[in-house]
């Protein structure tokens, strides 16, 4: 049962927690104190902190405090749940009803963060007890406010978050900003629900926000930025985007930094501003620092992110790990679940039968929550799936919907699909009009995404050799900017312009070129229209299986990963939430799937599998 030595030892683990349950509380207690008084002070002292907070059962100042103390360490050894367990001790132990207070909505702040609402909720009740200053009132209110946006993410969010910016401005500068900017993010999900008291509104707030310092840090940066973007328009804000951009690259690099909780609403800017760079480095930089500091609430948000990103390589199977991952964190966390990318890569893969359901199922769950932005989504997603299929008409109709509301990102990429439908559809009119609206955006930021997809869509309005010249550049303009898939639709769309000017031998080339991309990526649908283009030039092409592509289940996929990277079996199993005995049974099938004999072949055989 027991083996003592260096270590003692349990025949399994759970003896020791039998024996601990089996005990009294003074057991526990007396236990509990000797370790603590054998445990070295300088060496481990948080370790000896927790023992002593076990070992007391009436309030103890001092031993409050230095929990209060081993909490910061906690955060960077264990995240932000580790700090939390620290925190809630601390409050719990307190004498001093201010004190108390006061530790108790620290500990609800560390909560929220780690993804644990209801533990956050009932720590702002006990700080509600009070006594609490005016700081600590609006810091509390702030609180709530987030904790709503992180529920529901509906329309109640914004307004209460600009209340408790309101109520900051005077107290903390600093802490008002970063509550405009929660507000910005707030209003970026309830888009077009808000009415007017959407992003201009915020923007409208956050102009009276306290002035930043004369060094402003990358979140003031932000915020200025999406002042300038809703209120001045997209070439007014260019500047300060990119300032703020370089910024959180920076911030990235070196982590531990309160700006990386920012990164995933980075994320957004850099797409709007069509920077291609940014918009795949911030997406990994965000979900790998959410995810070594225990952000359970931010994670989610920020692997739809690198889940979009990947999408947007032609990189489905990839994408698809991610979004599975995001639903399994909202799902524990009780959080509103995101279900973005989910839609988007739906769409991209072609299958009407798949992707429209889920579209329409997601639109109703967004009209019960007050989450307008989905309504956007769906607009954009529809006119992608209704153009790979070809089916023109519908697209437009999709499009329009989409690009009604000014979106963050998303208007933007649904105007690149409003163009292509209404140019296919003989609306030429709609087309140029919608193509003047795109260029407004991407000739300001003069990016290679941008210019790309704007050489693409004015070629689709253009005729003769000014249509070719510009199929032509964007097809190199798209490469260099790594949009893997929207370089594909350049090959296909020029293919198919080729085509119909009787260039067959040419046209060839490039719909070859594109039905290889997109049949690789799985985005069937559009690979289809390339084979059926090819078809028409005279050349027998085969309709190719993308059954192979999906060896791998998504769990599979993320677990291999995982250890390409070389993390340990325990390791994966403590991110994944799985056991270590799990996760060994799927790297078997992993492996057995790939046809390899072990990790150190699975990162060449992951990029293969692609």
């Amino acid at each position: 049962m027991l083996e003592l030595g260096l270590q003692v030892r349990f025949c399994h683990p759970l003896v020791r927690s039998a024996i601990y349950r089996a005990a009294d509380s003074a057991q526990r207690r007396d236990v509990h104190r000797a370790l603590a008084e054998c445990t070295d002070a300088v060496k481990d002292p948080d370790r000896r902190a927790w023992h002593m907070a076990q070992a007391v059962n009436a309030p103890d100042e001092g031993v409050a405090a230095e929990l209060e103390r081993s909490a910061e360490r906690a955060r960077r050894r264990g995240g932000s749940a580790a700090a939390t367990a620290f925190l809630t001790r601390a409050a719990e132990l307190t004498p001093s009803p201010g004190r108390r207070a006061s530790r108790a909505l620290a500990a609800a702040a560390t909560a929220y963060e780690a993804g644990a609402p209801d533990t956050a909720h009932a720590l702002l009740t006990s700080a509600e007890v009070g006594p609490l200053d005016d700081l600590q009132h609006a810091r509390l209110q702030r609180l709530n406010a987030q904790l709503a946006f992180a529920g529901r993410r509906g329309t109640d969010a914004p307004a209460l978050l600009l209340d408790a910016a309101a109520r900051l401005a005077p107290l903390d500068g600093e802490l008002a900003r970063e509550t405009y900017l929660e507000a910005f993010a707030a209003a970026l999900f309830a888009g077009r629900f808000q009415g007017t008291r959407g992003m201009r509104a915020v923007a409208e707030a956050a102009r009276h926000a306290p002035a930043a310092s004369q060094s402003p840090r990358p979140i003031d940066l932000l915020l200025d930025g999406l002042v300038e973007r809703f209120s001045q328009g997209h070439a007014a804000a260019l500047p300060t985007m990119r300032l703020a951009l370089a910024g959180f690259e920076r911030v990235a690099e070196r982590g531990g930094d309160a700006a990386t909780a920012w990164l995933w609403l980075a994320w957004f800017v850099a797409g709007d501003s069509w920077e291609s760079h940014w918009w795949f480095g911030l997406a990994e930089a965000a979900t790998r620092l959410s995810r070594d500091a225990g952000a359970l609430t931010f994670l989610p948000v920020c692997l739809e992110g690198t889940a979009a990103a990947h999408v947007h390589a032609g990189e489905f199977q990839t994408a698809a790990a991610y979004i599975d991952e995001s639903d399994s964190i909202s799902r524990a966390t009780g959080n509103a679940p995101l279900r973005y990318t989910s839609l988007v890569l739906a769409a991209w893969r072609g299958d009407e039968s798949v992707a429209t359901p889920l579209i329409e199922s997601r639109v109703a769950d967004a009209f019960a929550a007050g989450e307008g932005r989905v309504i956007g989504l769906a607009g954009y997603t529809k006119a992608v799936l209704y153009n790979g299929l070809g089916r023109y008409q519908a697209a437009l109709e999709a499009a329009r919907a989409g690009s009604e509301h000014d979106d963050l990102e998303l208007s933007g990429f649904t105007l690149v699909e409003l163009v292509e439908a209404a140019a296919r559809a003989g609306a030429h009119d709609e087309a140029r009009e919608a193509f003047q609206r795109l260029e407004g955006r991407t000739q300001p930021a003069a990016t290679e995404w941008g210019l790309g997809v704007e050489a693409r869509s004015r070629a689709l309005v253009s005729t003769g050799a000014a249509a070719e010249t510009l199929y032509l550049e964007a097809i190199e303009r798209l490469a260099r900017s790594g949009i893997a898939i929207h370089h594909a639709r350049a090959h296909l769309v020029y293919g198919e312009w080729l085509r119909r000017e009787n260039r067959r031998v040419d046209a060839r080339e490039h719909l070859r070129t594109a039905h290889e991309m997109l049949a690789d990526f799985g985005a069937e649908a559009f690979a289809e229209r390339a084979r059926r283009e090819l078809v028409a030039t005279g050349e027998t092409v085969r309709a190719r299986s993308v059954a192979g592509r999906d060896t791998l289940t998504s769990q599979e996929l993320q677990i291999a990963r995982l250890a390409a990277d070389r993390h340990s079996n325990p390791e994966i199993a403590a991110q994944l939430y799985l056991s270590p005995r799990t996760v060994e049974y799927h790297l078997h099938k992993v492996f057995s799937k790939l046809g390899i004999a072990s990790r150190k072949d699975l990162e060449t055989a992951l990029k293969s599998a692609r």
